[in-house]
């Protein structure tokens, strides 16, 4: 039990080292198409499909120590991670900042956070009907 404690308390002080952006910040630069930004969304794929933050890339949180090679080009870049509520951006942040990210940030409210807002969502084209 007190293992499983120190693991929840270590995500949530990881979590919290990364600083948070805010959505309307978060919205600016994306608006502003900031070249130095990279949207990390690491729900599963059909989390994503259902909607996710305009220009985001979806990497699921368990999949990207394997991702690492094709992430390593961003070292350079202000990443912005979320997922629905918390713990697996929690997960991802651990991850990248094992792997040398600096720029780390995490999104107020996460997903969940950005819908109640009522802020804009992107889903993937879906294929013509035949």
């Amino acid at each position: 039990m007190r293992t499983l404690l120190a693991f929840v308390l270590t995500l949530f002080a990881l979590v919290a080292a990364a600083a948070d952006v805010g959505q309307e910040a978060l919205l600016k630069r994306i608006e502003a198409q900031d070249r130095s930004l990279v949207v990390l969304d690491v729900r599963t794929p059909a989390e994503f499909a259902e909607g996710h933050v305009p220009g985001a890339r979806n990497i699921p949180h368990d999949a990207i120590e394997g991702q690492m090679s094709s992430l390593e080009g961003l070292k350079d870049k202000d990443v912005v991670v979320y997922c629905r509520s918390g713990k697996r951006a929690g997960l991802a942040l651990e991850t990248l900042s094992k792997h040398g990210f600096t720029r780390l940030s995490h999104l107020e409210g996460d997903m969940q956070g950005w819908l109640t807002a009522g802020r804009p969502v992107e889903k993937p084209a879906e294929p013509p009907k035949q």
